[in-house]
């Protein structure tokens, strides 16, 4: 879903920071092996990521959906030296991946896998978050912040992707649809709960940013 002209989408790209080689090399090979591409948080949002992350200076991280890793990196540049990122998928076949890029980098010791249901694997997590990134299957929005919210600590923030979902959030929900129905029902969790304050912002797929206030 494009919010603004290509041309001018190409300026913002351009005039933002570089992308790092790592994630260069980690872009180009998702897009050579990977099944769904597409999935990847990508140069610019990849940037977004990085800029709030080292305007939270987070000491603990959660991520929920690593998929190859791109964003768990970006997030990781602006996490203390001695914090931790905490990343979680379904898919166990991505594991080696992920962990060959997060080896590469300056944060491969600061950084540890969950393979299974986020659902299941947060409970288990003995510590709290200054900063946590939705973006795994959009059923579970809801599921998911009820499952954090009581871990992210006052003032922490929660980053939630794909919530403009393609602009489908706009339609007609279709009955089959679960996917659109849960960020229907999740952006409206996140505007009335009162422990956080919210803010859309329309790039890319719809990025959330929601603090917490209590």
């Amino acid at each position: 879903m494009h919010f603004i002209p290509e041309e001018l989408d190409d300026y913002v790209v351009k005039h933002s920071e570089n992308e790092p080689e790592l994630l260069q090399q980690l872009g180009r090979e998702t897009y050579q092996k990977i099944l769904q591409p597409r999935m990847l948080s990508g140069h610019y949002q990849g940037r977004v990521l990085s800029m709030i992350s080292k305007l939270v200076n987070p000491k603990n991280i959660l991520e929920i959906g690593t998929y190859t890793g791109y964003s768990a990196l970006c997030l990781a540049e602006g996490m203390q030296a001695s914090g931790a990122l905490h990343t979680i998928d379904i898919n166990e076949e991505l594991a080696d991946f992920q962990r060959k890029y997060f080896d590469k980098s300056n944060y491969g010791h600061q950084i540890f896998q969950h393979i299974g249901n986020a659902l299941e694997i947060i409970p288990t997590l003995d510590t709290t978050f200054d900063l946590v990134f939705i973006d795994a299957d959009k059923e579970n929005y809801p599921n998911y912040f009820n499952i954090v919210i009581d871990k992210l600590n006052s003032g922490g923030i929660i980053l939630s992707d794909n919530v403009l979902w393609s602009g489908k959030i706009l339609e007609d929900l279709k009955p089959d649809d679960s996917s659109t129905k849960a960020l229907l029902e999740y952006n409206v969790l996140l505007k009335n709960d009162n422990r956080v304050e919210t803010v859309v912002l329309p790039i890319r797929d719809g990025l959330t940013i929601s603090r917490k206030v209590c």
